[in-house]
C-alpha cells in the first residue's frame, strides 16, 4: 500500500473518531493495562485507613443529651406531690428515647399506694405496653401467685426501672434507666416503702449501681441511697419472674428470697 494510501486512511479514521466525539489522542508512551489491574486489586485487598480522629466529646455533642433529659426528669419528678401527678408528668415527659421507638403507651405501676414493699423490675413488655401496667402477663401472673404465698398479697406497689417497652423486650440500656431514675426516686419518697425488691439483674444493677450479676447479688442485703443521700433502705435483688419461666429449677431459690425478706419486713421494730 502506497504512503499516500496510508496517509487518506489515517486522516479518514482520525475524522471518524472526532465525529464520534474523541477529543484527544493516545498517550505518548505505552500504558500496562494489566499492571494497572494488578495494582488496583491490590489496593481493594488492604484494609481501609482508619476514620480521621473526632475531637474529645463530639459524639456525646451529636448524640443524644442525656444530661439534659436528666434534668428535665429532676424538674418533673420534684413537682409532684402525688402518685397520680407522677404518673401523669411521666407519660408527658419526652426525654426517653424509648418512647418513640414503638412503645403504645407508659406503664408506671399497679399496686398500694402506701405499701411497705416497692418492687422495681426491669421494663414492660408486650402485654404491659397494652394494658398500661406493669407485671400483667405471665411473668406479672406468676409474680402475683408468689407475693400470695409469701403473705405479700395486697402489700406492695410494682414499677419498673423504665416506663416504656424497649424494642424487642430488649434489655434497657443505662442512659434509659439514667434518665428515668428521678421518676423512680421521686415513687420512692411518695410511697415510702420499708423496703425494696429488685427483680432482675438490670433493675439491681441500675439501682445498687453495682455490676454484679444477678446469680450472684440475689438473696443479699444491699442498702440502697437516694441520690441526695437522704433516704437508705434495704434492698433485696431477686431472679426476674420471666428468668423464672424459662428456668423452673431457680423457682426454689427465688421463693427463699421472698421468705427472707417477708421475715424481715414482718420482724418487729425495736423500740426507740
Amino acid at each position: 500500500m502506497s504512503p499516500a494510501v496510508d496517509q487518506r486512511a489515517v486522516e479518514s479514521l482520525l475524522a471518524f473518531w472526532a465525529d464520534a466525539g474523541v477529543e484527544v489522542s493516545y498517550a505518548d508512551a505505552p500504558i500496562d493495562r494489566l499492571a494497572e489491574g494488578v495494582a488496583m486489586l491490590r489496593a481493594k485487598s488492604q484494609p481501609p485507613p482508619p476514620p480521621p480522629p473526632t475531637r474529645p466529646g463530639l459524639a456525646a455533642v451529636r448524640g443524644p443529651d442525656v444530661g439534659a433529659a436528666i434534668a428535665a426528669a429532676k424538674a418533673a419528678a420534684a413537682a409532684c406531690q402525688d402518685l397520680d401527678s407522677l404518673a401523669a408528668a411521666i407519660a408527658a415527659f419526652d426525654g426517653c428515647a424509648l418512647k418513640t421507638q414503638g412503645a403504645k403507651q407508659a406503664v408506671f405501676s399497679r399496686g398500694v399506694a402506701d405499701a411497705p414493699l416497692m418492687i422495681i423490675g426491669e421494663g414492660p413488655g408486650a402485654d404491659e405496653d397494652a394494658q398500661g401496667a406493669p407485671f400483667v402477663g405471665r411473668a406479672g401472673k406468676l409474680l402475683d401467685r408468689m407475693l400470695k404465698a409469701a403473705g405479700l398479697e395486697g402489700r406492695v406497689f410494682i414499677t419498673n426501672t423504665v416506663f416504656w417497652r424497649p424494642p424487642g423486650n430488649r434489655t434497657p440500656t443505662p442512659q434509659e434507666q439514667a434518665v428515668c431514675a428521678p421518676f423512680v426516686e421521686r415513687a420512692i419518697a411518695l410511697v415510702k416503702p420499708k423496703m425494696l425488691l429488685l427483680a432482675g439483674g438490670a433493675s439491681a444493677k441500675a439501682m445498687l449501681k453495682r455490676d454484679e450479676g444477678i446469680l450472684s447479688m440475689r438473696g443479699r442485703w444491699f442498702e440502697w441511697l437516694s441520690e441526695d443521700k437522704a433516704t437508705e433502705l434495704p434492698a433485696m435483688p431477686t431472679l426476674h419472674p420471666a428468668f423464672l419461666l424459662r428456668t423452673p429449677a431457680q423457682k426454689k431459690k427465688a421463693w427463699q428470697d421472698l421468705l427472707t425478706l417477708t421475715e424481715r419486713l414482718d420482724r418487729p421494730e425495736r423500740p426507740h
